[in-house]
């Protein structure tokens, strides 16, 4: 038997975080939701996803399969939904042919080969083969389930990070001080909760607080001095931290600059807050500068809950502390204020106004003086993209690009919408 993790299609209720990689590509506690699920098993795995992320997704992980119909009609196949946070061991790879299902969403479909090539044709297109899984679907014997974990809003990341941490501290089964730790620094509360890798550095003058949670500090992260650290928490590969307060419930990494307070909140790799400001409750993808004192409000003065723009209109989250959903490549001003359950677009450009952020803004979009306008176009943003990226010494794939310009066509009319509204 082999295994397909598919999107399913709920993935715009995960932008602006799953407009540059596929759901299962999010991050909670130290892995994506890929790496959860391919960790339960050791068969041979396809991934079917949207076909413009296939190229960049190819280039990521060469080795990999992707879309590919030939592969999913040569075997017996488990389908996985990608939005699963599946724990280990909770699904089972042999059995009889059927459909999990949670709450009318299909978790998994087991099914025979012979079944699989009587619904597949040998098209590549990811509505062609999900179509096709849908069909195979409603012919399978279903089983209802009343307790998995599914991904289906960004606040459902940051809002499972803190279990999720603590159950892949136990799951790594890594403890121990193996790098460089100060005699002037300290850890508080039990230090059997602590690892820290063999290249990672502790510096003077920092707190490790273990008394809610564990803390994980990866290859080659540095910690500068009076900086604390509470528990649970993933500081990833290469990641510094500067005078920081790193509350509980907090991922970082790889290769992050991180400073000021930072508390229930994902950063994916390569962005920086180096600087003072607050970010609570948030998803900020990769590439994303928040400039000095950038602020991210994540409750509201009358403690109601937070409406999010989803799908181009708000939504209520139902969740009292809601902070911001930053795309990739998108660059905050210094002294930005974001409001409460904020989705900022990939690429766009923030520059502080003096009052608070509107709730939504699109992707490429420059925000100036409290108006949206086309900035200096698609090319200009992705000029500074490349400077930045050449400062971490990478260079951006003509994969990469590409992923930018369909994303960049994609959210061309919600952002004329913005810009047009703004001239009235």
């Amino acid at each position: 038997m082999k295994i397909c993790i598919f999107e399913d299609d709920k993935y715009k209720l995960l932008y602006p975080l799953s407009l540059t990689r596929p759901v299962f590509d999010l991050k909670c506690g130290y892995f994506t939701l890929r790496e959860r699920i391919s960790g339960n098993f050791s068969e041979d795995i396809c991934y079917l996803l949207r076909d413009y992320l296939v190229p960049f997704a190819q280039k990521k992980l060469p080795k990999a399969v992707f879309n590919d119909p030939d592969f999913l009609k040569s075997d017996d196949i488990l389908f996985i939904n990608g939005r699963w946070l599946l724990g280990k061991g909770e699904l089972c790879l042999e059995g009889e042919e059927e459909v999990g299902v949670y709450n009318d969403t299909i978790l998994y479909v087991r099914t025979k080969k012979e079944t699989i090539q009587s619904h597949f044709s040998s098209q590549f297109k990811f509505k062609t083969l999900l179509f096709s899984l849908n069909q195979i679907e409603q012919k399978l014997p279903h089983k209802e389930f009343n307790n998995v974990t599914l991904i289906t809003y960004p606040w459902d990341l940051v809002n499972n990070n803190s279990k999720i941490l603590c159950e892949d501290f136990e799951y790594t089964g890594k403890k121990g001080i193996q790098g460089s730790f100060s005699p002037q620094a300290a850890i508080y509360g039990d230090e059997s909760k602590i690892f820290i890798a063999k290249s990672a550095q502790i510096h003077p003058f920092v707190v490790l607080d273990t008394t809610e949670g564990p803390i994980y500090i990866d290859e080659e992260a540095v910690i500068y001095p009076h900086t604390r650290i509470e528990g649970p928490s993933y500081i990833g590969k290469a990641t510094h931290i500067f005078q920081a307060n790193i509350k509980q419930g907090v991922s970082l990494g790889p290769i992050c600059r991180v400073g000021g307070e930072v508390e229930e909140s994902i950063i994916h790799g390569f962005s920086n807050k180096f600087h003072t400001g607050f970010l609570g409750h948030s998803y900020v993808g990769e590439w994303v500068n928040l400039g000095a004192m950038s602020t991210t409000s994540d409750i509201k003065n009358d403690f109601s809950s937070v409406q999010v723009y989803i799908e181009g209109e708000l939504r209520d989250s139902k969740q009292i502390k809601v902070g911001s959903f930053i795309g990739d490549h998108s660059k905050i001003g210094i002294g930005c204020l974001l409001n409460t359950g904020t989705v900022v677009g990939v690429g766009a450009i923030v520059v502080p106004s003096g009052e608070v952020l509107p709730k939504f803004i699109p992707s490429f979009v420059w925000y100036l003086k409290g108006k949206f306008y086309k900035g200096y176009g698609f090319g200009k943003i992705i000029e500074g993209t490349k400077e930045q990226m050449k400062r971490r010494n990478m260079e951006m794939s003509e994969e990469e690009y590409e992923l930018l310009r369909e994303v960049f066509e994609l959210t061309k009319e919600e952002r004329n919408q913005l810009i047009a509204k703004s001239r009235r």
